[in-house]
């Protein structure tokens, strides 16, 4: 009759500690490679949008070169301005119908004073002027 009752606890599986120990591994196996993938995915998003910055600024300077100043919007880079009577405009300075969404889908921000502009994301929190604006 031992010998059955052996069989038996070997053929019915696994126990309930083995059981929760796997699933304590899988646990712990899924944050460490949740955080990395995170910290990867952040990264590359941060990327992009310094990317796009760089592009936006880029096209702000083939406008400054044929009308002698920065846009007064961005959309200055897609469509000329009503206030251009020299016909200086050479547009357009973009190549898609809007300027795009950065990639936490906030408008990229755009400044200009004089001859001086700035373009920026304002980064993952959605707010302009913190540590984590995004500048070319």
């Amino acid at each position: 009759m031992t010998h059955s009752r052996r069989r038996r606890r070997a053929v019915a599986g696994f126990t309930l500690i083995e059981v929760l120990l796997v699933l304590v591994i899988l646990v712990i196996l899924g944050s460490i490679v949740g955080v990395s993938v995170f910290g990867v995915q952040k990264q590359a998003l941060e990327k992009a949008a310094k990317t796009q910055v760089e592009s936006i600024e880029s096209a702000i300077k083939f406008y400054k070169l044929n009308m002698n100043k920065a846009p007064e919007s961005l959309d200055g880079l897609i469509t000329q301005p009503s206030d251009d009577k020299s016909n200086k405009w050479k547009g357009p300075y973009w190549e898609e119908d809007t300027i795009p969404m950065d990639p936490w889908e906030n408008e990229y921000q755009y400044e200009v004073n004089g001859a001086d502009y700035k373009v920026w994301s304002m980064g993952p929190d959605g707010a302009s002027g913190t540590e984590d604006d995004i500048n070319g």
